[in-house]
């Protein structure tokens, strides 16, 4: 160990002790450990049997789980501009601060890293549709109205 940092001659004998550690059985390994002289050596071996041990038990559950099939949302196949439009329901009314809600609101539903890839091309289009409509409302709202 000479010749080695304090950090890597830790990790060295954390190695030689983890070996040793592992092929014991879970009660063998808390039994003394306050009295030992490597207590912090031997708690972190610990941990990492422990988390090894974790690990293993969801890898083992999760293998059996298998994920339902995505069903597209009925208001995902409303891509045409009459449909988005209905949904946001712009008004003449509308301010910077309504649309920019409007639009947060319509995204929270809409956008497509949200949504899984099956659902993502009409997301979208719909997302598109929505930004653009909002743009143009928030272009009206810019122009002052001229008097004729």
């Amino acid at each position: 160990m000479f010749g080695m940092s304090v950090f890597h001659s830790v990790l060295e004998r954390l190695k030689a002790e983890q070996d040793e550690e592992l092929s014991d059985e879970a009660g063998d390994e808390w039994r003394g450990i306050a009295a030992a002289p490597g207590f912090i050596a031997e708690t972190a071996t610990q941990t990492w049997a422990f988390h090894t041990t974790v690990q293993q038990a969801y890898c083992e559950l999760t293998a059996d789980e298998t994920p339902e099939p995505f069903a597209m949302p009925d208001y995902l196949n409303r891509t045409g501009l009459a449909e988005v439009a209905s949904e946001l329901a712009l008004g003449e009314a509308e301010t910077a601060l309504t649309l920019a809600a409007k639009r947060r609101r319509f995204a929270a539903a809409n956008h497509p890293d949200r949504l899984p890839a099956e659902a993502r091309l009409n997301a979208t289009l719909r997302m598109k549709l929505a930004n653009m409509l909002i743009d143009e409302a928030l272009g009206r709202i810019d122009k002052p109205r001229t008097a004729r």
